[in-house]
């Protein structure tokens, strides 16, 4: 199969898991899991309830440590024991419910818990200027159009929403960006926004990992998917090397696939 676009001969993969495996008590949640993601690149995870989609990325978030295994980033071995060794790992996890503040205006929402400091003894203890500044470079760098900079994110279409959400995870600038179900209860207009975020992000060198139940948007954005089964990865494709058919097939364990 051909190379993934983000993938240059001979370098280090950015993530790289090697036989993870992770136990809640006697229940096998993943088993000897192998991934690998690599600079500008877009992996699609699937596979049905019960797979190992959200462990999975609780390891790579820092959420949960696995059992046994090895995950490395840039070819070094890291032990992502928190969500704040993730970040600083360069991983950021945008979830399903994008934890949005729907009182709060864009700027406040982009930098909640990252708010930029003014000079405190004029009175500013933030400096929103600087911040308003930063956020017009992160949406125009997504082509995210908002009407106003101050417009409260409840009144945002959910597109919209689910792009301050992308750009929020851009303000620490990292290496690997998570989705979880970016596309989930979007209409066709808004569900092509989002898709266009997700190859500017490739084109930013950017590597993305988009965890979704939709096919079709799986087989339009990836350049590799990677199907779980039972807390195992089952089968791996890649762009323009499978069918629909096939892709169903390795999640239900109709009949075995072979891998990518």
């Amino acid at each position: 199969m051909p190379e993934s676009p983000g993938h240059v001969s001979g370098s280090a993969a950015l993530l790289e898991l090697r036989q993870v495996s992770k136990y809640f008590g006697g229940v096998r949640a993943l088993h000897d899991v192998d991934l690998t993601l690599n600079v500008g690149e877009v992996v699609a995870l699937v596979g049905d309830n019960g797979a190992g989609k959200t462990t999975l990325v609780k390891v790579i978030s820092g959420v949960e440590h696995p059992d046994t295994g090895e995950v490395l980033i840039d070819g070094a071995h890291v032990r992502l024991d928190s969500p704040r060794t993730a970040a600083a790992s360069g991983i950021h996890t945008v979830y399903q419910d994008l934890s949005l503040c729907d009182n709060l205006d864009a700027v406040r929402n982009l930098f909640l818990g990252q708010e930029r400091a003014g000079g405190r003894w004029l009175g500013r203890p933030l400096d929103r200027h600087q911040m308003e500044t930063e956020a017009r470079r992160v949406l125009e760098g997504l082509s995210v159009k908002i009407r106003s900079l101050s417009t409260p994110v409840g009144g945002l279409s959910g597109g919209q929403r689910q792009g301050i959400a992308i750009c929020r995870a851009l303000i620490s600038d990292p290496k690997l960006v998570i989705l979880d179900e970016p596309t989930a209860a979007l209409g066709v207009s808004q569900r092509a926004e989002v898709l266009d975020l997700i190859g500017r992000l490739r084109e930013q060198r950017r590597g993305v990992l988009v965890i979704s139940h939709d096919l079709k948007d799986v087989q339009q954005v990836a350049d590799r998917v990677v199907v779980m089964r039972l807390g195992a990865k089952v089968a791996e494709f890649t762009r323009g090397d499978y069918t629909s058919s096939e892709l169903v097939a390795a999640m239900t364990g109709a009949h075995e696939v072979s891998h990518g």
